[in-house]
């Protein structure tokens, strides 16, 4: 750290020693507005040669402003091979307990283990959740002639699954020398690898086992990466428990992506090899699970003749599926009973359960249920309550506010520069700083500073932030924002469809982050792919130029509203069937139409293969109850929402009729009422309660 940088952290002092303690509102602080412009010329300087020139701009900068560290941390980092240790530790120092020297430590200390400096190392680590880190810190104290302890130092790198980082395998190699990892701990990180399919991982593992262990390790490796090469060759192996694991797991991960070359491969080697019954069970369950996902004639079948040791959550709620599918509702109903206690609990098998029942012509044993399920604010209790017609209960909460508290987080300098980052647009800065300013808060504190974030309009920190915690999920109002409602509002109209459905849309695919870049490459608030952004936007004569476009949230609601309007029309106006071919495309749904298009939409929708869709369907028509309710106080029936297939719809005006929505919890119970509303209704799941 030279002169400027002494200078300027005194200053800092100096003016923090005068600062008066009263309470300063945190909208005051974060108003930093007239040194941002400086900020960002000093920070690209920083980064680029000629070096030191950001200090010149720097010296003009409000020394309270939050962001300043991170200008000697933007000029560090890249010359970090150069940096001396002292100059770490002075910024160290300077800025402690902050994001920034945090991320100078760790530059720091990997430049250290490529130099192999471990004495330096040791001196600068500070324990830490990176497992790069770990391992070379583990190094380090073996540089020392350090002895490796299971239990102090490996256990929480060894157990699971996950590949561990390259800096692991020195130490895992040091320690499987030293006999702190037995054959008994490599073998068992091998069958959890092979069991989740992580082949790295179980190559990895492998590695450290000499000899014969080597090579049975080696074949279950080849048996995950390359099943029908390894089946060819397994016709000539011995028969041993070794080996037959190896082909178990091997056709177990090959029944997912193909099923039927599964079947041909197992009846071929079945009668090769005595299996145990926990080898074969791996593979009946696989082979019947992924029958039932193709829905293979064969399925219901494979499903009930499982031995009982074979059956887990996942076959026996897919035992439901395909009963459900084949019309036969004595079969359905089994299966349900079927299932273990904890799903019965679930409201999805609740709500079918109670479905089957009607549909028996059961309505006294269906309707508890129903009226049950009609107290909950979620998909399935939404669907309950139209059954039995009555008002939705949403049951809203508000947060208790502390000026104590409030103040303490007006005075948080993380927060403080969290708000910074994002005031300057650059929101992975800005998330990376929220998520270390929450390490040092408690629970009361962490809520009032999500419901700061969203008074000021930073909608995805209150929506994960509660939508996490059960005892904030009647949040209603932090939890489903009324963002951009002018816009949404416009956009829904032009594109004719509901509001509430765009906004739930919005909430389901990215959770109000404006910047939301999917693995997939979907970009922005509705997460549009560029290749239909940029047919949408030429068809609309709206401005469009490239991916980056779509982080702009004016013109992603206005492509995204109009992709949902043109996918509701492909679908009779239909919005369930819509949000399906949203999330999965057109061409999966049209096959499930095309092999169950007579099924009533909750059955129908229960019946979805894939699980992500599923769960999606039910939560963007929850979230559509909910976001209808929060614009105007009574909603659209649900079941209105859900026509049955090939029945046209139209999007809900001002002039519709809407439901009722009361707390239930400060009503009395209501009566059953079985009559059935007048269409069908649709079920779904959801990993997150409305």
């Amino acid at each position: 750290m030279d002169g400027f940088s002494r200078r300027f952290v005194r200053r800092l002092i100096v003016m923090a020693m005068g600062c008066s303690s009263a309470f300063v509102p945190l909208q005051v602080l974060a108003d930093h507005s007239a040194d941002r412009t400086q900020f960002r010329a000093a920070y690209a300087a920083a980064t680029r040669p000629p070096e030191g020139e950001w200090k010149k701009l720097a010296a003009t900068i409000d020394p309270r402003y939050p962001l300043l560290p991170y200008l000697e941390l933007a000029s560090l980092r890249p010359r970090i091979s150069k940096v001396d240790r002292r100059d770490v530790e002075r910024f160290l120092a300077a800025w402690p307990d902050t994001l920034a020297a945090s991320d100078l430590r760790k530059a720091y200390l990997r430049e250290l283990t490529r130099r192999g400096d471990w004495t330096a190392y040791r001196a600068l680590y500070v324990r830490s959740n990176d497992r790069d880190l770990q391992c070379d810190e583990l190094q380090a104290q073996l540089a020392a002639h350090a002895t490796l302890e299971y239990a102090r130092d490996l256990e929480t790198l060894w157990q699971g699954a996950r590949k561990l980082p390259g800096s692991c395998d020195p130490v895992m190699r040091a320690a499987r020398a030293g006999g702190v990892l037995s054959d008994a701990l490599v073998w068992q990180r091998i069958e959890r690898a092979a069991g989740e399919g992580s082949i790295e991982s179980a190559s990895d593992a492998a590695a450290l086992l000499d000899g014969a262990g080597r090579a049975d390790a080696a074949r279950i490796v080849d048996n995950l990466r390359d099943p029908p090469a390894a089946f060819v060759k397994a016709k000539s192996w011995t028969d041993d428990a070794r080996t037959r694991d190896a082909i178990a797991y091997g056709l177990a991960r090959y029944a997912r992506r193909n099923s039927a070359a599964a079947e041909t491969a197992w009846a071929d080697l079945e009668p090769r090899f005595k299996w145990n019954a926990a080898q074969k069970n791996r593979v009946l369950n696989a082979l019947a699970l992924y029958r039932s996902t193709s829905y293979s004639p064969d399925a219901l079948a494979r499903l009930k003749a499982l031995p009982a040791d074979a059956e887990d959550d996942a076959t026996r709620e897919w035992q439901v599926r395909i009963a459900l599918t084949s019309g036969t509702l004595a079969e359905t109903l089994a299966a349900l009973g079927d299932l273990s206690a904890q799903q019965k609990e679930d409201p999805r098998w609740r709500y079918l359960r109670a479905r089957v029942l009607m549909k028996l012509d059961r309505k006294t044993d269906a309707s508890p249920i129903f009226a049950a399920l009609a107290r909950e604010a979620n998909f399935y209790g939404f669907l309950a309550a139209d059954w039995i017609d009555q008002p939705y209960s949403i049951c809203p909460n508000t947060l208790a506010h502390d000026p104590a508290v409030e103040a303490m987080l007006a005075r948080q300098p993380d927060l403080e520069r969290a708000f910074e980052w994002r005031a300057l647009g650059m929101l992975p800065e800005a998330r990376r700083e929220w998520d270390f300013a929450m390490t040092k808060l408690d629970d009361a504190q962490r809520r009032l500073a999500a419901d700061i974030a969203y008074r000021r309009g930073w909608y995805d920190r209150a929506v994960f932030a509660f939508s996490a915690d059960p005892d904030t999920q009647r949040l209603y109002e932090q939890r489903f924002p009324l963002g951009m409602e002018t816009q949404v509002r416009a956009e829904a109209r032009v594109a004719g469809i509901d509001p509430a459905w765009a906004y739930a849309i919005i909430r389901a695919e990215s959770a109000w982050m404006t910047d939301a870049h999917s693995s997939a490459d979907a970009y922005g608030l509705m997460q549009l792919l560029p290749a239909v952004a940029k047919q949408l936007a030429k068809s609309e004569s709206l401005p469009y130029s490239n991916a980056q476009d779509l982080f702009n949230a004016d013109l992603n609601v206005q492509l995204g509203t109009r992709f949902l309007g043109r996918m509701a029309d492909r679908f009779d106006g239909s919005p369930w069937l819509a949000s399906a071919a949203y999330n999965a495309g057109e061409a999966p749904v049209g096959r499930w139409l095309d092999a169950r298009s007579t099924l009533d939409p909750d059955f129908f929708v229960e019946t979805i293969p894939y699980r992500e869709t599923r769960e999606y369907v039910s939560r963007v028509l929850a979230f559509s109850v909910i976001y209808d309710w929060r614009m105007n106080g009574k909603v659209l029936a649900l079941s209105a929402r859900m026509p049955k297939i090939g029945q046209p719809y139209k999007a809900p005006t001002d002039a519709t009729v809407r439901k009722a929505v009361i707390c239930a919890a400060a009503q009395p119970p209501a009566a059953p009422l079985p009559a059935a509303p007048a269409s069908d209704q649709p079920p779904a799941a959801s990993d997150e309660t409305p």
